[in-house]
């Protein structure tokens, strides 16, 4: 672009209430401003998360109580959900120390 031609930009500038001007011919661009331009900024109203006051220790610890395992303990081969009835109005499998033999849905 031609110095004259940017020369006459910065003059039309100045002579009017313009602050930026950008030009583009062809490949070439010139983008002229005077002083200094405020972009808005987003304003961030994020709040921090409240610490929570640490819980106050006892003087001595508690122990677990020792479980007393009773009966036969029966591993699953698949992972999966637990579900006590075939439907949450439908009777349980297997109620809690009901005795069962193997073939029994667990």
């Amino acid at each position: 672009m031609d110095i004259r031609k940017i020369k006459k930009l910065i003059e039309l500038l100045e002579e009017s209430g313009i602050a930026e001007i950008e030009i583009r011919e062809g490949e070439e661009s010139v983008r002229i401003s005077r002083g200094q331009i405020m972009q808005p900024t987003p304003m961030n109203y994020g709040y921090a998360p409240a610490m929570a006051a640490p819980a106050p220790q006892s003087a001595a610890p508690v122990a677990p109580l020792p479980v007393a395992a009773s009966g036969t303990p029966i591993k699953s081969p698949m992972v999966g959900t637990f579900y006590r009835a075939a439907s949450p109005t439908a009777k349980a499998f297997v109620e809690i120390g009901s005795s069962v033999k193997a073939g029994d849905t667990l």
